[in-house]
């Protein structure tokens, strides 16, 4: 049955109401939640039970915000701050990202022992901090962080300038681990008394703490900024040689049956079905109580760049022979007294034949080290050069 003119027009009015309802729910601000001060209490006493100053239950915030951090940090405050504190310190409040539980535990420790009145050096900063380091943390002042503010304390123990320790609370020395504070207490000192740019200071940092991971008895001690850059100069050439190294490995991996992905993955090649050798002269022979020598193959990237760095010769040059099975690099060692000392460096073809024999700088082999590698050959049925 046909609608009548009136019914039509009531129709049209309901859908165009409806019609801007849909519009009207779809722009409109959806109304906001209101701040949940228990849930901030509780995320402030998690932990820390037994050490609030205050009653919860009498907290009357007249806050606005709904960031569940600062309504955290508040919550914090009435808790247990008497005092107020730094900024470095509260931040564990607000930010706790990238942290561990322990690293949590400890700065929210902190945070109530300073606020609270007490003794931060007493409360466990005695394990990182000289008390006068503990003052100095404690009255920092300006945007640094926790990590920053720690290591502005402890660079302004070694330097009365104030623009310089800010410098190096600043560099990649405020990320490196406190477990490893006495190696980094070490190089903030060498900064110390020899001031660079932040720039210079982190590119530096991350040659000492690769050196530092090669080797736990790295030291800066008898070092200077020029040799500290001569050497970084060479880590960074040692990284482009290894990389050049590592590109002639991928594409030969890539050339190699899948059963040889695995080894290609860890920087190696297969090398000499050779085995390593070593000997220890009699008694009467030996020149130092315990000496012994030694033969093994460098069949790693890295062992290539770094016996080419050390002899000062182009060995690593070899390293697409090695890869491709046409040649492998042996190093005669001797060890003695606790000390190992680099003698000869060995390039033998695939029917094991002796193609060079070389010391440093490109030497050639002494007497000595000649009767060393004859015996080696011997045992091992290498055929050297007459």
């Amino acid at each position: 049955m046909a609608k009548s003119m009136i019914q039509r027009r009531q129709d049209a009015e309901r859908e165009r109401i409806e019609a801007y309802s849909v519009t009207l729910r779809r722009v409109s601000r959806a109304p906001r939640p209101t701040p949940d001060f228990e849930r901030a209490l509780d995320e402030a006493r998690r932990g820390l039970a037994g050490l609030a100053i205050r009653d919860g239950a009498l907290w009357r915030p007249k806050l606005k915000t709904r960031d569940p951090a600062r309504l955290r940090l508040a919550a914090a405050r009435h808790l247990y701050a008497r005092y107020p504190v730094s900024a470095a310190l509260e931040a564990i409040w607000l930010d706790r990202s990238g942290l561990d539980a322990n690293e949590i535990a400890l700065r929210m420790a902190w945070y109530v022992a300073v606020a609270g009145g007490n003794s931060l050096y007493k409360a466990g900063a005695n394990a990182f901090l000289s008390r006068k380091e503990v003052h100095c943390f404690l009255n920092v002042t300006g945007d640094f962080s926790f990590n920053e503010a720690f290591w502005l304390a402890i660079a302004r123990s070694y330097t009365d300038d104030p623009g310089l320790a800010a410098r190096l609370a600043r560099t990649k020395i405020a990320r490196t681990p406190r477990g490893e504070l006495v190696f980094w207490r070490e190089v903030t000192r060498f900064f110390c008394g020899h001031p660079a740019s932040k720039e210079e200071i982190d590119d530096l940092c991350d040659y000492i703490g690769a050196m530092h991971q090669r080797d736990a008895a790295y030291s800066l001690k008898g070092r200077t900024l020029g040799s500290l850059r001569r050497q970084m100069s060479e880590w960074h050439r040692d990284i482009a040689a290894i990389e050049r190294i590592e590109a002639m490995r991928r594409r030969a991996a890539g050339r190699a049956p899948p059963t040889a992905g695995l080894r290609s993955q860890r920087r190696a090649w297969d090398g000499s079905l050779l085995e390593d050798w070593e000997w220890q002269p009699s008694g009467k022979e030996a020149k130092a109580h315990g000496e012994r020598f030694f033969v093994r193959q460098l069949k790693t990237t890295e062992d290539l760049v770094a016996e080419s760095r050390a002899m000062h010769h182009c060995v690593s040059m070899y390293a697409a022979k090695c890869i491709a099975g046409n040649a492998s690099i042996w190093v005669l060692r001797r060890t003695a007294l606790g000390k190992i000392e680099r003698l000869l460096t060995i390039e033998l073809d695939p029917q094991n034949r002796a193609v060079q024999v070389r010391g440093f700088g490109n030497r050639l082999a002494s007497l000595d080290e000649r009767k060393i590698i004859e015996r080696w050959a011997k045992a091992r049925g290498v055929m050297l050069r007459a």
